[in-house]
């Protein structure tokens, strides 16, 4: 036999076949789950845990729930079932209560009782009639009143042809053959100052727990190191971004300000100050900027960024704003040209749609500096585009581009500055993993004078009362939004916009003039349609989420949302801020027939509250970083074992724990740090080379 076999040890990376309870055929069902090697399994994690040791009353049994109930044997039976199947069954009494335990095909059991025994049966039960039943459960026999100990067993995720207890074994197995040669991360001093117990200590108790108490330490122990393998890659990339690169500094003085301010026609809020204060600091340097502007929505980012672009345009730099459609990108041209009309500043605008004419007379402009400030799309990033001295780079709603897009702009000499906006505030967990490297400004305070924006969850019965409402409101003069979440409409009668414009005309709306906006129409389209509709020309915008950003009529201040539940409550909260723009409050209704208990509690906390920072902690509480974010997107590998929906407590440990390692040893190249060192460089040596910018 070539290569591993049982005549030599097992190592960490011994073919699964090798290890005992395996061999050939179940190695290739192992690799499904993408277990190759023995370190594979041991470091394949449950999913779940079944605490058996949670005892109960029989009136307490619920079905299909885990559980563990004492009971005393009162008779058992084996008799023959159909074929050649054997039934052993035994009836257990506990005070007046009865339950049943059976088992298929093992007649063996029979040997194993004696009337007036007492055992700890543990399972899940089934209502078999007016009787609960337990098939094939774990008994543990209890002498006199001993209270038998319970036990925690250990969940994995299977494939096909593997079942759970037969991966058990198999893990168990690994676990007492080879755990001891997993190398351990850490020093024995670092061990004991943080409380953590020994990595293969941690592994056996996670695979096999004796106890919650032990089971807890373990896991804390494999999140924190799982956690501050990743906190310890940001701050290694962050501190070499900042020895490598260099940027064009920016410093801004009291005269510089004024004259910037001066073009603002109205005051700046306390927090607009405070994020431009941070921003200043960040730019007067000779090392890039890489800041974070969260702001809920109608908080005044596009101002902030305005500030800090033309704080480039004072020093001779060029600035460019890159949105992730057409329409936002054109809004935002829109805004500058009108905050910018009186001054020298030259603006420029480039998109998709632009003619090869359009873009030929532009990167001429660009390159020979004749271009202050540049507006557009992903067109921004076209290779053939030089500029003669880009000094910041502002990406909006940067969690919809693509890494490697958000980099291309990088200049050879020197750097620009980033500053990165997003409307979706970022929970706090992930602004310490995805943004990781990045500073974070805030904006929590809406200018004054918005209008409040209602509220509401319809149902059947209220939707003739919102439609008559909404009627009114049109009649008034007022212009609503129609929101579906896809285009077309599909088997599960998910209303899509065409056939809901198609519905509206024929039916509710019948009076109104109705125009439709979604993903697939062509830019030129939806810019015809936009304009449209900013003119007053219609009434009611029947769209998909495609206009969640970059949509700003004053006059509209109706919203209609159909299957609510379809989208996440950042999503919601961003359509809700299309309405309510101008002098008059603003109205949504959101339908969801059929919602799902997590949709409902979505749509729940969405109409109680329009704090977007505390709907993004809930949306994240209920949906995870995955679909949130698209973590996959922005180069991070899964987590294995932490979970960041309840890990805060120890992300932040790590995060803070990792500061101070990287201030000890910047490069972690002393011998004591060397395991752990080596551990970062393998999970996100190359994950995290862009991460930078966002």
């Amino acid at each position: 036999m070539a290569g591993n076999s049982r005549l030599n040890p097992l190592n960490l990376r011994s073919s699964l076949q090798y290890l005992r309870g395996v061999g050939p055929d179940r190695a290739k069902v192992l690799e499904r789950l993408e277990l190759r090697t023995v370190q594979d399994l041991l470091f394949f994690f449950p999913r779940d845990y079944v605490d058996l040791s949670r005892r109960v009353v029989v009136a307490e049994l619920q079905e299909g729930e885990p559980v563990s109930i004492v009971g005393e044997v009162e008779g058992f039976e084996l008799r023959a079932g159909k074929g050649s199947r054997s039934i052993f069954g035994v009836l257990l009494r506990q005070d007046s209560s009865h339950f049943r335990a059976v088992w298929f095909n093992q007649p063996f059991m029979e040997h194993r009782f004696q009337r007036g025994q007492k055992v700890l049966v543990s399972g899940q039960p089934r209502l078999q009639g007016l009787r609960w039943q337990f098939v094939h459960p774990r008994v543990t026999p209890m002498a006199g009143d001993e209270t038998a100990p319970g036990e925690i067993l250990p969940v994995y995720s299977l494939t096909e042809g593997l079942k759970q207890h037969q991966l058990r074994k198999i893990i168990q197995n690994a676990v007492d053959e080879c755990v001891q040669l997993v190398p351990e991360a850490f020093p024995l001093e670092y061990l004991q100052s943080r409380q953590l117990c020994a990595i293969d200590e941690a592994l056996r108790e996670v695979h096999a727990p004796s106890c919650s108490a032990k089971l807890a330490a373990a896991r804390y122990r494999l999140v924190y190191q799982e956690l501050l393998v990743m906190q310890l890659g940001l701050a290694i990339r962050q501190k070499q971004l900042l020895e490598r690169q260099r940027a064009i500094p920016l410093p801004c003085d009291a005269r510089i300000d004024a004259r910037i301010r001066r073009l603002f026609p109205f005051e700046l809020t306390q927090d607009q100050l405070q994020a431009i204060g941070e921003i200043v600091t960040d730019v007067g340097q000779p090392v890039p900027m890489n800041r974070l502007l969260q702001g809920d929505v109608g908080t005044g980012k596009t101002a902030v960024a305005a500030y800090a672009m033309l704080l480039a345009v004072v020093h001779g730099s060029q600035a460019v704003l890159m949105a992730p459609t057409e329409v936002l990108a054109r809004q935002h041209f829109n805004t500058l040209q009108s905050l910018l009309g009186q001054s020298q500043v030259r603006l420029a605008f480039l998109s998709g749609a632009s003619t090869p004419k359009e873009r030929k007379l532009l990167a001429e402009k660009l390159s020979e500096g004749q271009i202050d400030l540049l507006i557009g799309t992903q067109a921004v990033i076209w290779q053939d585009l030089q500029f003669h001295r880009l000094g910041l780079v502002v990406i909006d709603e940067q969690h919809k581009f693509g890494v490697v897009q958000r980099a291309t702009l990088r200049q050879a000499e020197t750097d620009p500055h980033y500053l990165v906006m997003t409307a979706t505030p970022i929970p706090r967990t992930m602004a310490m993993t995805l943004f990781g490297d990045l500073e974070v400004s805030a904006l929590r305070n809406t200018p004054p004078g918005r209008q409040p924006i209602h509220t509401y969850l319809g149902d059947a019965e209220r939707r003739a009362g919102w439609w008559e409402f909404y009627r009114r409101k049109l009649r008034e003069g007022q212009q609503g939004f129609v929101i579906t979440p896809v285009v077309e409409g599909s088997d599960d009668e998910i209303v899509g916009a065409e056939s809901a414009l198609e519905s509206l005309v024929n039916g509710e709306l019948a009076d109104f003039r109705l125009d439709l906006l979604h993903g697939r129409m062509k830019a030129e389209e939806k810019l015809r349609v936009m304009e449209g509709f900013a003119a007053g020309k219609t009434q009611v915008l029947v769209a998909t989420s495609v206009i969640e950003v970059g949509i700003d009529v004053p006059n509209a201040n109706l919203m209609t949302i159909e299957h609510g539940d379809r989208f996440g409550l950042s999503q919601l909260h961003q359509l809700r801020g299309r309405v309510g723009r101008g002098c008059h409050p603003g109205y949504v209704c959101v339908f969801a027939d059929g919602a799902t208990p997590d949709g409902v509690k979505r749509l729940e906390a969405f109409a109680r509250t329009r704090d977007g920072f505390e709907l993004a902690e809930i949306d994240f509480q209920l949906r995870g970083p995955g679909e949130l974010f698209g973590t996959r997107q922005h180069g991070l590998p899964p987590l294995m074992v932490a979970d960041l929906r309840r890990d805060i407590d120890v992300l932040e440990n790590a995060r803070r724990d990792a500061k101070e390692l990287i201030a000890l040893s910047p490069d972690l190249s002393e011998p004591a740090w060397q395991a752990i060192r080596k551990k970062v460089l393998s999970r996100y040596g190359d994950a995290l080379q862009l991460s930078d910018v966002g």
